[in-house]
């Protein structure tokens, strides 16, 4: 088996502490923005965040059930595999390799540099008065140094990693709970901001844009899997993999539809459009600049423990599908000391610190959303099949509404968001057919190696 190197070290808390940290990074802190700027209705917004919420719950319960069967590395690759085809495992970790964990590091990173360049603008003034560097290229080396430094800790070894990933869990989870105290208390914000007239647009290009906000929702919410990539290292998995996805889901939907809240009481529906670093105007408004500088930075280092999430996470399926002779086999080499998968973490990182380098933050978070959509909705698929065939260890309540409700949302969400962004749905779509290729050349060198 792929797994068989990997030891069960992660108990519960842990485990609900990587699908935390996994769901909360870039996407809740700078997507409220873009998402007014389409929707013009703050309501609609909240109400959004919430139906996104219940999507990702269904989902994780479908996925509970499916990583207590197959309790092993990977994820979406393993169940796959398993259920229908390798190929379709293999397009799976394709599609993680470069969108599912390399992108949103990069993201979690470039959207980093934009918080602390926004608590401190006289970095980037003074690197170019300087000569040094522009802008640009200042956040570019910023995001740049935080991947690799983070990917450094978690070469380091498992319980090292898990270590730093808990207590930066714990620390974003109260600064969120900091920020929805100080917050509401705070006299400056109002409610009527729900009540504002807003114009929605009508007829069908209204379902395109709440299809595409719905997807941008969905990749802030992407993560309530986690830990299903790391069920080979999990203790008691029948019983603890299922409860960390439900808890870990759970406490990020409250925190989600709590801030959202927050971000339109301190913030009109005018003021907050196309603002990236929301989080950081909020508190501005409630309490002043002094606060929009400290709570920026606070923010952006609150994205350290999403990107830390994906780090940990994500080279335990390159390593699956390495070992499964449907990859660089040098991606499955354990370290003899630290005992990770350390080929494919410095591999991931490379791709992460590519991507930082090219592209704009809304043109990766379009690419990111519908690339990540299309895989889960199989894989829930899969667990009728599960059933079917009486291999179902934990029947967890709600089947089939609960998959029923999460294929045809992510169907619906899928071709509303194609229709209204074709360019980079069509880009996230051939980043799939490449894999196919790849698929068959992978397969063919692993059968001449046997």
């Amino acid at each position: 088996m792929a797994e068989e190197n990997l030891q069960r070290k992660l108990g519960l808390f842990p485990s609900t502490n990587i699908v935390v940290a996994n769901m909360i990074g870039a996407g809740i802190f700078t997507t409220s923005g873009l998402l007014m700027t389409g929707l013009n209705n703050p309501l609609l917004m909240v109400i959004l965040w919430i139906a996104g919420g219940l999507i990702a719950l269904c989902g994780a319960l479908s996925y509970g059930e499916l990583g207590a069967a197959m309790p092993g590395a990977g994820g979406e690759y393993l169940f796959l595999s398993r259920i229908f085809n390798p190929v379709f495992g293999f397009l799976s970790g394709w599609v993680s390799f470069i969108v599912g964990f390399s992108a949103p590091i990069a993201a979690s990173a470039m959207g980093f540099s934009e918080y602390l360049c926004r608590a401190w603008p006289g970095l980037t003034g003074w690197l170019g008065s300087e000569g040094i560097l522009n802008e640009s290229w200042t956040k570019k080396i910023i995001s740049l140094s935080v991947i690799i430094i983070f990917t450094i800790i978690h070469y380091r070894g498992i319980k090292t990693g898990a270590r730093v990933q808990n207590v930066l869990t714990v620390l974003k989870v109260l600064l969120i709970a900091v920020l929805l105290v100080a917050g509401f208390s705070s006299p400056e914000g109002t409610f009527t901001n729900f009540s504002r007239d807003s114009i929605s647009q009508p007829g069908f290009a209204g379902w395109k844009t709440t299809g595409l906000s719905l997807m941008w929702i969905m990749f802030a919410y992407s993560g309530w899997n986690a830990s299903t990539y790391l069920g080979a290292e999990i203790r008691d998995p029948k019983k603890t993999l299922p409860l960390s996805l439900i808890y870990g889901t759970g406490i990020v939907i409250i925190l989600y539809v709590a801030i959202n809240i927050l971000y339109v009481y301190a913030i009109s529906p005018e003021q907050m459009k196309d603002v990236i670093s929301v989080g950081g105007l909020a508190m501005g408004n409630l309490f002043g600049q002094p606060a929009e500088v400290l709570f920026s930075l606070l923010i952006g280092f609150a994205l350290f423990s999403s990107l830390s999430a994906f780090i940990i996470i994500g080279p335990r399926v390159y390593y699956s599908m390495a070992k499964d002779g449907l990859f660089f086999r040098s991606v499955a080499k354990i370290h003899p000391r630290f005992g990770v998968p350390s080929n494919s973490i410095l591999l991931q990182c490379l791709i992460a610190c590519i991507l930082a380098l090219s592209g704009s933050f809304e043109q990766i978070l379009t690419y990111m959303g519908f690339a990540l959509g299309i895989f889960p909705v199989l894989t829930v698929a899969g667990l009728f099949i599960l059933r079917s065939s009486g291999k179902s260890v934990v029947k967890i309540p709600g089947f089939p509404v609960t998959q029923i409700i999460y294929i045809a949302a992510g169907i619906m969400i899928l071709v509303l968001s194609f229709l209204e962004r074709p360019g980079e749905s069509a880009i996230a779509l051939a980043t799939v057919a490449i894999g196919i290729p790849a698929y068959f050349i992978f397969k063919r060198s692993s059968q001449k190696q046997n």
